[in-house]
């Protein structure tokens, strides 16, 4: 009688090629699942006789992307958005890089404490209510670091520095230490060149997180002039029209086309570090 195949995913065997087949196709209905709703409401942002789940435009017509362009009043939270983006990003991976090569020196007293600590918040938070009093009680409402602050700093990515730093070789550390660096001189000429890829992916992290922070403008920022670029958004959507134009188009066409403005910048951004985001991320979480 002959033996019966036993399963493998070596090259060249059937069940390798079976599941690359289930594999591509999850994949492409994935893919599909993603890509078909972003597809929609840019064709929505520009037909305005679209009707129903078309893909394809009609007529082309970027008269709402004219009207986004031409209103004022979206200026600020735009540059309100970007600020708080490109600032917390520099913070958070400014803390996070420090935190993480903090938490790796094998010889620095209340090390297990201090992971223990980082760990614990992983799992639990204070809560809004108490987060909210101390920010007031701190004299913080209205300050743009009572945004940056809380949402550039997280125990996941500290964690996943970390982890990244322990994958750098030990004898870098040691040849450095031999050759007269300080731990501050041996971050910067050694470990920050050798950590681009978990630079990129955790900074991208930070930056989506804080392009898209809305609750905390909510609840910290009460003057209407300092509120960012997503609060706009949602008042857009509520109000239905945009002040400050005498451009006018219709209102879903306008509302979709904001939100293409507001995902538009990471669409651009991430084919750029897409290598480097998939190196961070798989190498990271190893040991994570």
């Amino acid at each position: 009688m002959e033996k019966a195949e036993k399963i493998s995913f070596k090259s060249g065997h059937r069940a390798r090629a079976v599941f690359l087949i289930f594999n591509y196709i999850f994949l492409s209905v994935l893919m599909l699942v993603m890509l078909i709703p972003l597809l929609k409401v840019f064709v929505d942002s520009i037909d305005p006789t679209t009707y129903g789940i078309r893909l394809i435009p009609k007529v082309i017509d970027l008269s709402a992307y004219k009207q986004i362009i031409s209103s004022t009043n979206l200026y600020r939270p735009l540059l309100v958005s970007v600020f708080t983006t490109v600032s917390g990003t520099a913070v958070g991976l400014l803390l996070t890089t420090l935190a993480g090569y903090v938490i790796i020196q094998k010889k620095m007293p209340g090390r297990g404490i201090m992971v223990t600590f980082i760990f614990i918040t992983m799992l639990f938070n204070g809560g809004l209510i108490p987060t909210y009093l101390t920010i007031k009680n701190l004299g913080l409402m209205n300050n743009f670091i009572a945004i940056i602050i809380p949402c550039s700093l997280s125990a996941y990515n500290i964690i996943l520095m970390k982890s990244f730093f322990e994958t750098i070789p030990s004898t870098l550390y040691e040849a450095a230490s031999l050759d007269g660096c300080t731990p501050m001189k041996t971050f910067l000429k050694i470990v920050l060149p050798l950590s681009k890829p978990a630079l990129a992916s955790i900074g991208l992290f930070i930056a989506v997180g804080l392009w898209n922070e809305y609750m905390h403008f909510i609840l910290y920022i009460t003057d209407t002039r300092w509120q960012n670029f997503q609060v706009k958004v949602r008042d857009l959507i509520l109000n239905d029209g945009i002040s400050g134009t005498s451009i006018t188009v219709s209102q879903d066409m306008l509302k979709n086309a904001v939100v293409v403005v507001v995902v538009f910048p990471f669409l651009m951004i991430y084919p750029f570090i897409q290598k480097y985001f998939t190196k961070g991320v798989t190498i990271g979480s190893v040991k994570g």
